[in-house]
């Protein structure tokens, strides 16, 4: 069983090594997809939605939401985001009877990364 939760954040990042557009400062509403696998509890979840928006919240948007990404990520593509929050958030979301599964950033509504932990 997958739980899924939603979040967005507004950040500003630049790709030091792109050539194009994309090598300048610019903005995204960033749409972040965490998913925790695991089995219900005795309370019938696999992790409460509250406890893991908290987490989310503190460990990785406090850090990223209205931030130059650039100054936390070196090369701040979805890619290298999706692993930083993956890194953030793997140890607390492992619990007896549930893991984190799976991370989703967004940088728009058709452009986005999936990452697993490989």
């Amino acid at each position: 069983m997958i739980i899924i939760k939603e979040f967005d954040f507004d950040a500003a990042h630049y790709l030091p090594e792109y050539n194009g557009k994309c090598e300048r400062l610019h903005g995204h509403t960033y749409k972040l997809v965490v998913k925790v696998e695991g089995t219900p509890d005795h309370e019938g979840m696999v992790i409460d939605f509250i406890k893991l928006k908290n987490l989310v919240k503190q460990e990785a948007l406090a850090h990223l939401d209205h931030a130059c990404l650039n100054d936390i990520i070196p090369v701040p593509s979805a890619e290298n985001i999706s692993i930083w929050i993956w890194q953030k958030l793997e140890k607390l979301l492992t619990g007896d009877h549930y893991r984190l599964y799976e991370v989703e950033v967004w940088e728009t509504r058709t452009s986005g990364c999936v990452y697993r932990g490989e």
